[in-house]
């Protein structure tokens, strides 16, 4: 893959040597390595905002201007402080960091490599229309892994289906922590993050209160996208018009009620109508469904402002 600023094939950076570049644009630049004292492979990310810096004398990497230096150099060290507060999480469905360091006036952070496919090639393969235990395989353990992220004070911000990875068997790994930032980071002073259209809530547009409900509003997008095949609207325009369809209603005869209620939960636009954290939403999926259809959805339990468990 051709990125620009990419380093060349072949560059040993530490004990890693650069085999291709698999990804990049945006914010970082991301490359197949091997680790030349253990032989094993690793994933590497190099924090590189495209339009804050670049790439001279084929290795170190400056701001392009004055007036950039200041929230490249920021960035640059959220980026290193998130790689080294990710590389302390131990979960078997979160990528798991093994090294980061300074290097060529940039930071980089290594991860380990595993085969599998991204859910996005699931879904353009079938279309959407994933099977119910499909999906009640694959997101449960996700969720399970986000919930350690945030017990760990941070945010995700760009889980869409291009960032969860299956291993063969199914198992879930989340990836692609560059829109990492800390919860507790003041919104205000937040820097600018990949941002995915449909996928991101609308807190993210607007700069708006930013939370674990903002990861489970892309959780429930993504959960979409495996139902028919494409992201929701997005959320600036939805706040504009909201085009959005309820799942209860749009996927009744493929998928049980309580599947479509949690997406719809997930997808509510206020922030505070959200579940509120990871183990409300995986009560809700885990609970046993009703034998006798309920006499309203749980859309129309929150417009009636009637207290949800969580």
């Amino acid at each position: 893959m051709k990125i620009a600023n990419a380093l060349t094939e072949g560059y040993l950076l530490h004990h890693y040597r650069i085999a291709k570049t698999i990804g990049g644009g945006g914010f970082s630049i991301v490359y197949l390595a091997r680790n030349t004292q253990t032989g094993q492979w690793v994933v590497i990310k190099e924090y590189l905002p495209e339009k804050q810096a670049t790439r001279v004398d084929g290795e170190t990497v400056e701001s392009l201007s004055a007036e950039t230096a200041t929230t490249f150099n920021t960035g640059m060290k959220r980026f290193f402080d998130e790689a080294r507060a990710l590389s302390k999480i131990q979960h078997p469905n979160i990528v798991r960091v093994v090294d980061f360091f300074r290097e060529n006036n940039t930071v980089y952070m290594v991860m380990n490599y595993e085969d599998g496919k991204d859910l996005r090639w699931y879904i353009k393969r079938h279309h959407g229309r994933m099977t119910e235990k499909f999906i009640r395989t694959v997101f449960p353990p996700l969720l399970a892994g986000l919930r350690e992220l945030h017990n760990h004070h941070l945010l995700h911000l760009d889980i869409k289906p291009a960032n969860v990875y299956l291993r063969p068997g199914g198992s879930p790994l989340l990836l692609d922590f560059g829109a990492a930032q800390s919860s507790f980071v003041d919104e205000r002073r937040a820097l600018p993050h990949t941002l995915t259209r449909g996928f991101a809530p609308i807190e993210q547009h607007t700069r708006g209160h930013i939370g674990p409900w903002t990861d489970l509003y892309a959780v429930g997008a993504t959960m979409w996208a495996c139902l028919c095949g494409k992201a929701p609207p997005p959320a600036n325009k939805r706040a504009e018009r909201d085009t959005y369809k309820p799942a209860v209603r749009q996927f009744s005869a493929y998928y049980s009620r309580q599947l479509l209620e949690a997406v719809d939960w997930c997808l509510q636009m206020d922030q505070l109508a959200r579940p509120q954290n990871v183990d409300s939403l995986l009560d809700f999926l885990n609970k046993e469904p009703s034998a006798q259809p309920e006499p309203e959805t749980l859309i129309e339990r929150l417009k009636q402002k009637l207290p949800w468990g969580g």
